[in-house]
């Protein structure tokens, strides 16, 4: 019997609700999309122009804030606090690479050295899927309840390939035969063509018939590009094939494409070399945040009413910056946290999120808490952050776990306890243990975990974290310094001053150790001999703020001596001219240094810029020339003679042939 049409419709609206309701009543699903380095700064002004409007509609429709993280800013520790909600000198990656003790080659650090249970562990064993794409320190790939795809499946921006040497085909995927399914969608930079790259970079095509090396340019480009594009592709082929309750994506560009070419960023009054590379990779960053933007949109087109979208950077960074040394901008690889900034991204989507939403004092500790609690899972009790509730509609899930570690971990306390278990396959581990990739330590790791116990308030652990470093290596002047600093939190001052005292003595160029003695020397109550310390660190390092505004706290100028009125023009004149040399104008440099010595014959400084900016220009003889001169007139300056030792060296090395 047919129904009349209306009670047909109406049948169909009720069967259409039940669908709905279903919908909103499954799992929750959680997506992470983590993008190295998206500075929030950058992104509000290009929101400001009307660009990135992916970005637009996750501030609009959902909820944001800056997310602040913690130094060391290396992405390896950065991105695995962000997976286990756990501090650096608890988890225990402190560094990129990973050293084997057996033979000395060098490898990405590992998931075996991670101490505490990831975001993936945790939802695995509460019965979660979970797909992990592309993320910090997860080769070798573990076993958990769905897929990994470990950072070791593309080309490694600090090794050629992903892993080296015999275990480059271990250990990559979980589950292994995955490897093969996404084959297809990894691309290696030879993939990427002059014709994609356009969007990019302005490079002629003959340019990219050039073997791969990261020490070129467009290689390690097209390497940023081809790595980003391959986790994002497989991040959606996951999502789609697998729907996992939690998926993690990383992806590289944003952070790789500034370190190479961040200081062009609209940058003004460039010339020579620099405006050169401005005109072949000056619009590199720009397009590379707006392919960021691309990729958000391609998750949230993807999303159904039960998940949440998570989108985060790991740190922000500085834009349009150029080096003191413009010397360092020649091969454009500015890897060094300096360029960081500590404010990232954090926004929100989907379901569960309070839309307008306003994230405040978010901490990459309260990552974990919250993507738990946006899945229905209790954070645990021993995790330090907090569930972002201003952020949510849904209440915080009451902590009733103490932890979610296993008996044994290891801890800062103890460092060589050993290493969580990460339920890697027993039959990889043997394999990379017969190969010695798992007989590893991070000599700059242990620098870094005790750095972030100094940071961490817990001094006395810091304390025996680099007597141990300082035993090793009793030259280097940098661990004493830090040893001082530990010490000095403890209030052993007087051991603190002999250890910087040591420092001084085996790296004279060191504005920190010359500061940290004039802070010592200031809590002792000891005025002028901390003032003369601040003009140490000033005198090898002019524009160290924090002995410049220790010296303005106590009423002191930066210098012993009053400059006259033309030593004090010759100086603004030589700052002048490091400006012009930044910019790439070392005539213009040349010529205000000129005037400068004219005005102000004997002032040392005059003659330490011109050393710097004829070295610029390639002209060795009269960089010594000029640092001779300057140490004639400063007889006791290490910087002086440190530099023009630097330079004999290199002229007494012989040719390449």
């Amino acid at each position: 019997m047919r129904l009349p049409r209306l009670r047909r419709l109406g049948l169909l609206l009720c069967a259409a609700s039940v669908l709905v309701a279903c919908e909103r009543t499954g799992p929750h699903r959680v997506i992470v999309l983590g993008i190295d380095g998206a500075d929030p700064e950058t992104i509000d002004l290009m929101l400001s122009e009307g660009k990135l409007p992916n970005w637009a509609k996750l501030r609009k429709d959902g909820a944001y804030g800056r997310l602040q993280s913690s130094r060391p800013m290396l992405s390896p520790i950065l991105w695995t606090t962000i997976a286990t909600g756990k501090a650096p000198a608890d988890h225990g990656i402190g560094h990129f690479v990973a050293v084997n003790e057996k033979t000395g080659e060098q490898l990405p650090v590992t998931s075996q050295m991670r101490r505490v249970q990831a975001i993936w562990n945790i939802a695995s064993a509460a019965g979660r899927t979970v797909g992990v794409v592309g993320w910090w320190a997860t080769w070798p790939a573990e076993t958990v309840n769905g897929c990994i795809v470990s950072d070791h499946t593309c080309y490694h921006f600090l090794f050629t390939e992903g892993a080296t040497g015999d275990a480059k085909k271990i250990g990559i995927t979980y589950p292994p035969d995955l490897e093969g399914t996404i084959a297809p969608l990894v691309r290696r930079p030879s993939d990427v063509t002059p014709a994609e790259a356009s969007r990019f970079i302005d490079v002629p095509a003959a340019e990219f018939e050039r073997p791969f090396d990261f020490a070129d340019d467009v290689s390690h480009f097209r390497w940023a590009l081809a790595t980003a594009d391959s986790y994002r592709r497989i991040g959606l082929s996951l999502l789609e094939r697998e729907r996992p309750d939690l998926l993690l994506v990383y992806i590289e560009g944003v952070d790789s494409t500034s370190h190479l070419f961040g200081h062009l960023f609209r940058a003004e009054g460039l010339g020579g070399e620099l405006a050169s590379q401005q005109a072949r990779y000056g619009h590199a960053v720009e397009r590379m945040y707006e392919y960021a933007d691309e990729v958000i949109g391609d998750y949230l087109a993807r999303l159904d009413r039960n998940t949440t979208l998570v989108v985060l950077s790991d740190h922000g960074f500085q834009l349009g910056v150029l080096q003191d040394d413009p010397s360092k901008t020649r091969d454009m690889r500015r890897v060094s946290e300096r360029f960081h900034r500590i404010d990232g991204v954090l926004y929100l989507y989907g379901r569960g999120v309070r839309r307008g939403g306003r994230i405040d004092g978010a901490t990459q500790l309260d990552v974990t808490p919250t993507v738990l609690a946006l899945l229905g899972l209790a954070p645990a009790k021993d995790m330090p952050g907090r569930v972002l509730g201003e952020a949510l509609t849904d209440p915080e899930p009451a902590r009733t776990v103490a932890t979610f570690e296993k008996a044994g971990i290891a801890t800062a306390a103890a460092p060589d306890a050993p290493a969580a278990d990460t339920n890697v396959d027993p039959a990889v581990l043997e394999r990379l243990r017969a190969l010695g990739y798992l007989d590893t330590q991070s000599p700059q790791g242990n620098r870094n975990m005790a750095a972030m116990l100094f940071e961490a308030k817990r001094y006395a652990e810091a304390e025996a974290a680099y007597r141990t470093l300082v035993a090793a290596e009793p030259d280097d002047g940098g661990l004493r310094a830090s040893l001082a600093g530990a010490l000095a939190s403890l209030g052993r001052y007087d051991e603190a001053l002999a250890e910087l005292d040591a420092a001084v003595r085996l790296s004279p160029v060191n504005p920190e150790a010359y500061h940290n003695r004039g802070a010592i020397l200031e809590r002792q109550g000891k005025r002028d001999d901390a003032v003369a310390s601040y003009r140490d660190a000033l005198r090898y390092s002019p524009q160290y703020e924090p002995s410049r505004r220790a010296l303005e706290r106590l009423g002191a100028t930066p210098s012993a001596k009053a400059d006259t009125p033309a030593e004090q023009l010759a100086a603004r004149m030589s700052e002048r001219a490091a400006d012009a040399a930044r910019r790439g104008n070392y005539a213009e440099a040349m010529q205000t240094l000129d005037e400068a010595e004219r005005i102000a014959p004997t002032y040392a400084r005059v003659y330490q810029y011109r050393a710097n900016v004829a070295y610029l220009m390639g002209d060795k003889a009269a960089a010594k020339a000029a640092l001779a001169r300057a140490l004639a007139l400063e007889p006791d300056n290490a910087l002086f003679r440190s530099n023009l030792e630097r330079l004999e060296r290199e002229d007494a090395k012989p040719a390449a042939k």
